[in-house]
């Protein structure tokens, strides 16, 4: 089938704890309400939210042949996404990650990447990026060998064609974020870390300076991601602040994939920015309100609804 956005990168199955009142002792048991396993990761966390605002996705990724990656091909399969760009690779198991909740803080994670390091150019389908109308890259900075010269020229080779290029990061320990990062960011159009991911990568804490780093190296419009503190976004003609919908918090995991998800879908609506950051962050409030990444992400007619019923703030910096 044909696909409105191609969802490329990180695919993970996550094993994740309702919200406990503190980290337990060495040796001592801490008891939760329930534990669950959810599939996680930037790229296949956007590609089934996106499905669910009634959009035709495709996902390219890699997983292990072993009951994750099955989990993960069914999950998304089951949510409408193609998962012909999912690739079984027999050297790795499938990328996971513990996610611990506490109340009152933020999410801790203990991750492997698995098979999301043997990812490449090559598992990407050239069908797909001539198709699309937005390409998609969540968790770069994670696998190695998507960063080349290679990758860097089918973003170029899509904007070309006048496909959106759309790009987030997770940082997984090294020193090479800003180098790999100068050589792509030319041929982003959207670039989409959070403020932590900035700090790290710019050394600065402020996100409109952040994003003016990017801006720097060549990303076209920038957006700096603060959970709660809301959105700054940056590009050559706009410069907004947004505030943040009304939700009711039980779990951070998956927001930020979900409001990447929500831009798309306003990028694929002919939004102008503001209205990208109306359904980035209206996606994003509805997926805090359970400890999954996907399970409460809104889809078409909620997320529609919820927008007549709120506004959010938004203001020129």
């Amino acid at each position: 089938m044909a696909i409105d956005c191609l969802c490329a990168g990180i695919l993970f199955a996550d094993y994740i704890c309702a919200p406990i009142p503190r980290l337990p002792n060495p040796g001592e048991l801490v008891p939760t309400e329930r534990i669950q396993l959810a599939m996680g990761g930037c790229a296949a966390n956007a590609g089934l939210d996106l499905a669910k605002v009634g959009y035709r996705v495709g996902v390219a990724g890699c997983v292990g042949q072993d009951a994750f990656g099955q989990f993960i091909i069914d999950t998304l399969a089951a949510g409408g996404v193609n998962v012909s760009g999912i690739h079984k690779v027999g050297n790795a198991g499938t990328a996971s990650t513990m996610v611990v909740n506490v109340k009152g803080q933020d999410r801790r994670f203990i991750s492997t990447p698995g098979a999301s390091n043997h990812f490449s150019i090559e598992h990407i389908p050239a069908e797909w990026v001539r198709q699309a109308k937005v390409f998609y890259v969540g968790g770069y900075l994670m696998m190695p060998k998507l960063e080349t010269d290679a990758m860097v020229g089918l973003f170029r080779t899509a904007r070309a064609a006048g496909v959106k290029t759309v790009l987030d990061v997770v940082l997984f320990g090294g020193d090479h974020y800003w180098n790999a990062l100068k050589k792509i960011l030319p041929e982003t159009d959207v670039f989409l870390p959070n403020d932590d991911e900035a700090a790290v990568i710019t050394g600065v804490r402020d996100p409109v300076e952040q994003a003016e780093r990017f801006r720097s190296v060549g990303a076209h419009t920038v957006v700096i991601t603060q959970g709660d503190r809301g959105t700054v976004l940056i590009s050559d003609k706009t410069r907004l602040r947004a505030g943040v919908y009304p939700t009711e918090y039980v779990g951070g995991t998956g927001a930020g994939d979900a409001f990447d998800a929500g831009y798309i879908a306003g990028l694929l609506r002919g939004e102008d920015p503001a209205g990208c950051l109306r359904w980035g962050s209206a996606l994003g409030a509805s997926c805090v309100r359970a400890v999954g990444a996907t399970e409460a992400v809104f889809n078409r007619a909620e997320a529609e609804e919820f927008m007549r019923k709120h506004e959010l703030k938004i203001e020129a910096i």
